[in-house]
């Protein structure tokens, strides 16, 4: 089983779309957008508080568990469509 981690940028709106279009995904059986783990050490008093790159908002981090090549293959082409037709960014994390 393949583990793919997306990063999405854009609106709350496409990212829910896209998790709604890979859960049906023939083969495809968990998506997942995933929290940021970290707590974020900023201090009121920083210089940096409250800055947008602290919000991350329109951030979205998703991960899909697909069982095989031609299911990993179907959510990339899905992934791919959508990001093209709403105009955000997307960035796969292949660290793994």
């Amino acid at each position: 089983m393949a583990l793919l981690r997306l990063q999405v940028t854009g609106s709350d709106d496409v990212a829910d779309e896209l998790i709604g279009l890979l859960g049906a995904i023939p083969g495809v059986d968990h998506v997942e957008e995933v929290g940021d783990l970290m707590p974020h050490m900023d201090d009121e008093d920083s210089s940096s508080a409250g800055l947008p790159d602290d919000t991350a908002e329109g951030f979205h981090q998703i991960e899909v568990h697909a069982p095989n090549a031609l299911a990993v293959e179907r959510v990339r082409s899905v992934v791919e469509a959508l990001a093209r037709e709403r105009g955000v960014a997307i960035e796969y994390d292949d660290t793994e």
